[in-house]
């Protein structure tokens, strides 16, 4: 290619940077071949921008973290050039000074539209598009796809185009003649729209003292810039607002929340095409998340914000974080940020920092000599205290300005080893700043299009965490003995730094990662400030590690500590994607012995603050990663992350005091963990990675199970953990491990004394869980649980299912027992039954029978047991059910002992006819008649003072006159083999007590007998004439008693004549 010529290189410049205005004021004439260069050069040259404008996804990041798949044929800017490509764009004209494009783009018809031909115009300036319309009728913040392609018409055949010069000019050349055709054919063409127009400015030329007669010259929209025009992108100010009013009114519906998250991603990457736009739109995206009429309910309802509606909130505050951090915005800019972010945070309803309650956190500036002290800072911080606070913040700091500019600065011969040294030993420098407030430098560099900056600056704030890690270490080890002795449990860090707002350990792992990940080439002259061998991957894993270790408070608030649990997972996820080599090996074998050894500022120290954040997540992640290189340091970590000591009874006791260095925290506040049931479970599969590991070595077995017991307070975490252990252990592909089957079932061991006096659900599951376990182990194990059953069981847990399932066959068969062993477990099944029956013979003493019933002595002091207690605990229900089963066991002189007791127990009251205790009142007369007539005679007179019901005495009157008492001894001298007398004992105290009852029972009914019930009464009036005909005078009895019913009840007169019409 021949080089440019000197008038297109000046032309270009002209185009990019200079206001036509100020061309024409600096040149009076201005040469037709300069003019039709700076035309040339003065269009947007680069699609980038145009593609930016024209579609959410550009195929950058946001694209790929966006998790939608989207179309891409569907996007303007494709579909944009899709239209150019197939010759659909025509008659492009360009007028003026780069400030007029005009073309018809012809969309193709389709099966559902017709073809439609669109107008197509584009303003620009300074090698920016300033406004577009189209036919179209496109309502988006975007450039619609003939918008996209008239620009790259423009782009990519800029010969093809026309180019006239400024209207101006071509009126300038013209004489009065030809002006005047000009006109008058312009208002022919145009008249119904020009001609009032035309005639008004007419007359106000012709007017001597007109406003427009004060002005030298003409407007000319063709001829460029004036120099007060604001030079930037066009972006439609109204339908930003829309469309974000339009997302927040879908309340998270309809993926409303992505939508809003790729207009973020917009603005971030307008940041860092370092386009002015990207401030002016988070401003209106700002002013509608104000607007949302959610924020006033919700603080009305004192109700919290959705998950995704708050992190939205966050990604706001960052960006402003972002914008205000811009090291090369103006001063007036920043103060006219500064006075619209404080207009917002005076807002009532401004969304709390935390979503909860503001803490005193240190102000930004704290660890700076810049800047103003807040001390009286509000405790109430919102999404935008941060940016506020970064206002004050500034980049003309002559040691931060060196370290983000040049790749050579060091100081060899710097040996000041002091805590705020400039440069370390290796002469490398270092940033010492509050540790969230640098990172937030970090990301506004990247933010805005300075990614070698953002690396340098990330590089001496990585190695400066690295020093103060190492000293830090220095001085527990010098300290170490004196603060054990004391028991000295500090916090060093109040504010985390993993879940932190402006996420700064997440910002330099993404900085280095995608320097490590494909743009190195870029920065070659930044290694130097890495270790020989040491790569951007290994720095970004190392700093990943620090920062995970650090021990924290748990922060206050529901959304605070979901966010810590959060980002820690977030960022744990991104290193599973690294593969480990040798060296990042290295790394993790570094950070684990420093978190054993780093005292308060490790997460793992040995000492740790009751409210510290658990570091049971990243431990697992650790110990998967040690243990194929160092198991012994993967299970010290694991071992030591085990601990969850705000759940422990007490708070551990010593001097809470500590160098100056180290805040402390009160220690006997109850902490409101909101997020302590995850925490738990993540405790839970760190055990359970831990015990799978351990399969086989029973001396780290030993040591996890140990563990567990100590540290995990959950009964049904720990029950999972056995159940867990088993399925190992009993693998389908190999024999058991018996030692794991041990550790199971101590397991459950432990969760059944932890749930013996507290209710759970899962009870039932846990004991016959438990029972399993132990028939794995074998059979001492079985009667290890029988013997010491009171400390692991309820007596009805013991007997019903303990007991039982161990003397089933399939135990017997499943555990290949011979006699011997059969009889020793038979004999521990009896002794515990029998204990169970005698602590609650209620709910035992029927399965105490079964399980004795095989050795006559057991047999017989669990019925001397359920005897015992008869007269004092035990219901009817109970004594029947024990009395059949002596029935059914070929008992039936027990059978009738334990009947009479219950009878003791029952009472029956006149209307009780279909009590569930009839049956076995039925029942126990039967058995008493067949057993003979004593036996009946010593029943009925129970049955009598029982019962009350008439209907009840009457069916066991009836049964027994139907049947000779004794048929079940019929070889017997009881057996008279005559039916018994109602006239005599016992049948004739039962015939007088069922007529009795018909007697009361009636009275009672005629009391509150309504018209509806009368056919009812009369039936039951047929039954006691049935009753009363069985005794000797019966007849007369019933005359007797329906004589005084109609004295008594004549007022009932219809009820009294059905009665006449039946009884007479």
């Amino acid at each position: 290619r021949s080089p440019e010529s000197l008038l297109d290189i000046a032309a270009r410049k002209v185009a990019e940077k200079w206001p036509f205005q100020r061309v024409e004021e600096r040149f009076e004439r201005i040469p037709e071949p300069v003019q039709r260069r700076i035309v040339y050069w003065s269009f947007p040259r680069s699609e980038r921008e145009i593609c930016m404008y024209s579609s959410f996804n550009t195929g950058g990041e946001e694209s790929a973290t966006s998790g939608e798949n989207v179309d891409e044929t569907r996007l303007p800017f494709r579909r944009g050039i899709a239209l150019l490509e197939s010759g659909c764009v025509d008659n492009v004209l360009q007028v003026g000074e780069c400030f007029h494009l005009s073309g018809t783009v012809t969309e193709p018809a389709t099966t559902s539209e017709p073809e439609m031909v669109c107008s197509v115009a584009i303003s620009f300036d300074r090698c920016k598009i300033t406004s577009v319309t189209c036919g179209c009728g496109n309502k988006d913040i975007f450039y619609c796809a003939h918008v996209v392609a008239l620009s790259l018409y423009r782009v990519r055949r800029p010969e093809q185009v026309k180019l006239h010069l400024p209207i101006s000019e071509t009126l300038f050349q013209m004489n009065r003649d030809q002006l005047q055709k000009f006109v008058q054919y312009l208002i022919t063409v145009h008249h119904t729209e020009v001609l009032p127009t035309a005639q008004k400015l007419a007359d106000e030329i012709l007017s001597q003292n007109s406003e427009i007669n004060q002005v030298h010259g003409a407007p000319d929209p063709t001829a460029g810039a004036s120099v007060d025009d604001e030079n930037c992108w066009h972006l439609d100010e109204e339908q930003v607002q829309e469309q974000v009013k339009l997302f927040l009114s879908q309340g998270g519906y309809h993926g409303s929340g992505k939508q809003l998250n790729l207009l973020f991603s917009k603005v971030r990457e307008m940041l860092k095409m370092r386009d002015s736009n990207g401030a002016r739109m988070l401003t209106l995206i700002t002013e509608q998340f104000m607007a949302d009429p959610r924020l006033a309910l919700w603080r009305q309802q004192g109700t919290t914000m959705t998950d995704k509606y708050r992190q939205l909130w966050d990604e706001l505050g960052a960006l402003w974080m972002c914008i205000v951090l811009n090291p090369h915005c103006k001063p007036e800019q920043k103060a006219a940020w500064l006075r619209q972010l404080k207009k917002w945070n005076s807002v009532d309803v401004c969304p709390l920092e935390d979503g909860n309650h503001g803490n005193e956190l240190p102000n930004l500036t704290n660890a700076l000599p810049q800047g103003a002290h807040d001390l009286g800072t509000r405790p109430h911080r919102t999404v935008f205290t941060r940016a506020i606070e970064a206002c004050d913040l500034h980049w003309q700091d002559s040691h931060l300005q060196h370290i983000i500019n040049d790749d050579l600065y060091t100081n060899y011969c710097y040996h000041d080893n002091t805590e705020n040294s400039l440069f370390d030993s290796r002469g490398w420098p270092l940033w010492h700043e509050h540790v969230p407030t640098a990172c937030a430098r970090v990301d506004a560099l990247r933010s805005h299009g300075y990614p070698r900056e953002a690396l340098r600056l990330a590089i001496a704030i990585i190695n400066t965490l690295r020093r103060q890690q190492q000293k830090q270490l220095e001085l527990f080890r010098n300290h170490k003995k004196d603060l054990l002795h004391k028991g000295v449990t500090s916090i060093t860090n109040l504010e985390g730094w993993v879940g932190h707002p402006l996420d700064p350990i997440g910002t330099l792992f993404s900085t280095l990662m995608e320097t490590g990940r494909g743009e190195l080439h870029l920065f070659p002259s930044t290694r130097r400030f890495l270790e020989e061998g040491e790569s951007y991957l290994a720095l970004a894993v190392e700093t990943a590690l620090m920062g995970l270790g650090q021990q924290r408070i748990m922060p206050d608030g529901l959304y605070a500590q979901e966010k810590v649990c959060r980002n820690e997972e977030h960022l744990i996820a991104k290193l599973q994607e690294v593969d480990l080599d040798d060296t990042l090996v290295k790394i993790f074998r570094k950070q684990a012995v420093f978190l054993l050894e780093g005292g308060p500022y490790s997460g793992l120290g040995e000492l740790i603050y009751r409210e510290s954040v658990p570091m049971h997540t990243y431990a697992k992640y650790l110990f998967t990663c040690l243990l194929p290189h160092d198991a012994e340091l993967a299970y010290k970590i694991a071992l030591r992350a085990m601990r969850l000591p705000v759940l422990e009874s007490t708070a551990p006791s010593g001097d809470m005091s500590r160098p100056h260095h180290i805040v402390s925290v009160v220690p006997n506040r109850y902490p409101r963990w909101f997020t302590l049931s995850h925490i738990e479970s993540q405790q839970c599969e760190l055990a359970s990675t831990m015990l799978t590991a351990a399969k086989g070595d029973a001396r780290k077995l030993e040591t996890v199970l140990e563990s567990i017991q100590k540290n995990i307070h959950s009964s049904s975490h720990i029950f999972k953990l056995a159940q867990d252990a088993f399925k190992i252990a009993t693998l389908m592909d190999s024999l058991p491990d018996i030692t794991l089957l041990k550790v199971s079932l101590e397991l459950g061991l432990q969760v059944m004394r932890m749930t013996l006096s507290t209710l759970n659900w899962r009870r039932r599951e846990m004991v016959r869980w438990l029972v399993t376990c132990a028939t794995e182990v074998g059979v001492y194990a079985l009667d290890s649980i029988m013997q010491s059953w009171f400390t692991l069981f309820t007596p009805t847990e013991a007997t019903s299912i303990v007991a039982t399932t161990v003397m089933s066959n399939s135990t017997i068969v499943r555990l290949h027992l011979d006699c011997h062993q059969q009889e020793n477990l038979a004999s521990s099944a009896r002794t515990l039954a029998l204990q169970c029956a005698m602590k609650d013979p209620q709910n035992c003493a029927l399965s105490a029978l079964t399980l004795c019933e095989k050795d006559h002595i057991a047999f017989e002091t669990a019925y001397q047991i359920v005897l015992d207690a008869a007269t004092t605990g035990m219901s009817y229900t109970q004594l029947f059910t024990i009395a059949r089963y002596m029935e059914h066991r070929g008992y039936p002189m027990r059978a009738y002992k334990l009947a009479t007791l219950a009878m003791v127990h029952l009472n029956l009251s006149y209307n009780q006819d279909t009590h569930p205790a009839i049956n076995d009142v039925l029942w126990a007369c039967a058995l008493s008649h067949s057993l003979g007539k004593n036996e009946l005679a010593a029943i009925i007179p129970l049955v009598v003072k029982s019962v009350k019901c008439a209907t009840v005495l009457s069916d066991i009157l009836r049964r027994c006159t139907l049947t000779t008492p004794g048929m079940v001894a019929l070889h017997s001298r009881r057996n008279s083999g005559k039916l018994m007398s109602l006239d005599k004992a016992p049948l004739r105290q039962l015939l007088d007590a069922t007529i009795g009852a018909y007697i009361n029972t009636t009275h009672s009914r005629l009391t509150h007998i309504s018209p509806r019930h009368y056919s009812e009464f009369i039936e039951f009036l047929s039954k006691a004439r049935e009753t009363f005909l069985m005794a000797h005078d019966g007849h007369i009895q019933f005359t007797q008693f329906i004589d005084n019913l109609k004295q008594i009840y004549k007022g009932k007169k219809k009820l009294m004549m059905l009665v006449r019409e039946r009884f007479g």
